[in-house]
């Protein structure tokens, strides 16, 4: 018999998951985290939310267009 734990999670801020996605963005994923981010972003409710998401966000697009310009080294052919 499997037993289910019982214990109460505290869920995700809406902050907290645009940080995460910030932190934990790679080259592969920054679209996906990007707008991600952009959909909770949309779902906050008070503009001090949205001011203190502000800082990812502008993260998050600046890694997006660094990594849009920057050939990925394995696909290079010598």
């Amino acid at each position: 018999m499997t037993r289910i734990r019982s214990c109460a999670m505290h869920p995700m801020t809406t902050l907290e998951a645009i940080k995460r996605l910030y932190y934990n963005a790679r080259r592969g994923s920054i679209e996906h985290d990007l707008a991600r981010a952009i959909d909770l972003l949309k779902s906050m409710t008070s503009e001090e939310e949205r001011q203190r998401a502000a800082v990812y966000m502008d993260g998050l697009s600046q890694m997006r267009s660094e990594w849009a310009s920057t050939p990925d080294k394995r696909r290079r052919t010598t």
